[in-house]
C-alpha cells in the first residue's frame, strides 16, 4: 500500500448529499451545514466560493472544489451579491429570514434551483457524517483546493451529471460511489501537482530511506516494528533513520506508526460488524484494551464513543 491509497482508502459516502443546482444572476448561497467535506463541480457558467476569512476563488466550468468545513462560506455568481438562500445542517434550505424554500425551488429529481435554464450549473456532493472522511484525510487538506478543468482529465462529472438526475432502485448506491471516485480523483490530481502543499509524511515517500520506511509501516501495520527493524529494512542505521524521519516527517517513527494504526482503526470500527478486538489484531495492538487505551489517549474518544459519532447511535 502506498501513501496515497491508504489516505485516500478512508472515503465512504453513506447516503451523502448530492444535488444539481441550475441558477440564474444574481444568486447567493449561504454554507452553514457544517459538513466535514463537499465537493462542488461546475457542469456550465461560473460561481465564486467566497469564505469569510480569505479572498474569493472562481469556478468556471469543469472545475471541481474540495471544500473543508465545518466553517461557512458562501457560493454566488458574484463575491459582492448578498445571501439570498441559507443552506443549514440537514440540507435545510431557507430564506436569510428563516423562511423554507424547500418546495418553492424544487426543479426535479436532486434538482433545485432558481431557474430550470439558468445560466450557472453545479452538482454538489457532500459528506455529512464526520466518520465518512477519516480524520487523517482531513487534516492532510487545505480548507479549500480547486482543480481547473485544465489540470486533469476525468470523465467522473459528466458521468456523475447523468445518474444524479435518475430516480432508479440502487440509485443512492450508485450516487455515493460516484462521490468517493470523484472525491478520490481529485485528490489523486491535487497531490501530484507541484506546490500543493501535500504533507510532509506524503513527500516524503520520494526519499530513498525514508520512503522505504514508510512503505513497511504502510505494507503492515500490524507487524511489532522497531525502530531497528525498519533501520535494517530501510538500509540505515536506527539513528540515521530516526534523525532523518524526523525531520521529514515531522515525527519519529514510532509515533507515526501510532498515528497511522489508529487513523486505520477509527475506519475500521465504522463497520458495523467489526469488534474492537478484531480491529486491536488488524492494526498491531494485542488486545481490545490496548486499543482502547492508545485510541482515547490519542484521540480523545473510545473506540466505542468514535464508532457512535461516527455512524449514529444506532450502530
Amino acid at each position: 500500500m502506498d501513501a496515497l491509497t491508504g489516505l485516500l482508502d478512508g472515503p465512504r459516502a453513506r447516503g451523502a448529499f448530492l444535488l444539481r443546482s441550475i441558477m440564474d444572476p444574481p444568486w447567493s448561497l449561504r454554507i452553514q451545514d457544517k459538513a466535514p467535506l463537499t465537493l462542488v463541480a461546475m457542469v456550465r457558467g461560473e460561481a465564486w466560493v467566497v469564505p469569510d476569512d480569505d479572498a474569493p476563488v472562481r469556478l468556471c466550468p469543469g472545475d471541481v472544489a474540495v471544500l473543508r468545513g465545518p466553517d461557512p462560506y458562501t457560493v454566488a455568481d458574484d463575491p459582492a451579491t448578498p445571501p439570498q438562500i441559507v443552506i443549514h445542517p440537514g440540507q435545510r434550505c431557507t430564506t436569510p429570514a428563516g423562511e423554507d424554500l424547500a418546495e418553492a425551488m424544487d426543479l426535479g429529481v436532486r434538482t433545485w434551483g432558481n431557474s430550470r435554464h439558468g445560466r450557472a450549473m453545479m452538482l454538489t456532493g457532500t459528506y455529512q457524517m464526520r466518520g465518512a472522511v477519516s480524520r487523517r484525510l482531513l487534516t492532510a487538506l487545505p480548507v479549500r483546493l480547486v482543480l481547473p478543468a485544465d489540470a486533469w482529465d476525468c470523465p467522473l462529472v459528466p458521468l456523475l451529471d447523468t445518474e444524479i438526475v435518475k430516480d432508479e432502485p440502487g440509485q443512492e448506491v450508485v450516487l455515493d460511489r460516484l462521490l468517493d471516485l470523484l472525491l478520490i480523483a481529485a485528490l489523486r490530481a491535487w497531490f501530484a501537482r507541484p506546490g500543493s502543499g501535500a504533507p510532509a509524511w506524503y513527500l516524503a515517500h520520494g526519499d530513498p530511506v525514508v520512503g522505504r520506511a514508510l512503505r513497511l509501516l504502510h505494507n503492515n501495520p500490524a507487524h511489532p516494528w522497531t525502530v531497528a527493524e525498519l533501520a535494517a529494512g530501510s538500509g540505515a542505521s536506527r539513528a540515521a533513520l530516526a534523525r532523518r524521519f524526523t525531520a521529514l516527517v515531522g515525527e519519529p517513527p514510532m509515533t507515526f506508526l501510532t498515528g497511522w494504526r489508529l487513523a486505520l482503526a477509527a475506519d475500521l470500527l465504522r463497520e458495523p460488524d467489526a469488534t474492537i478486538s478484531a480491529v486491536a489484531r488488524q492494526v498491531g495492538y494485542g488486545s481490545a484494551f490496548a486499543l482502547s487505551a492508545a485510541f482515547k489517549r490519542v484521540r480523545g474518544v473510545s473506540p466505542h464513543e468514535h464508532r457512535t459519532l461516527s455512524t449514529g447511535p444506532s450502530a
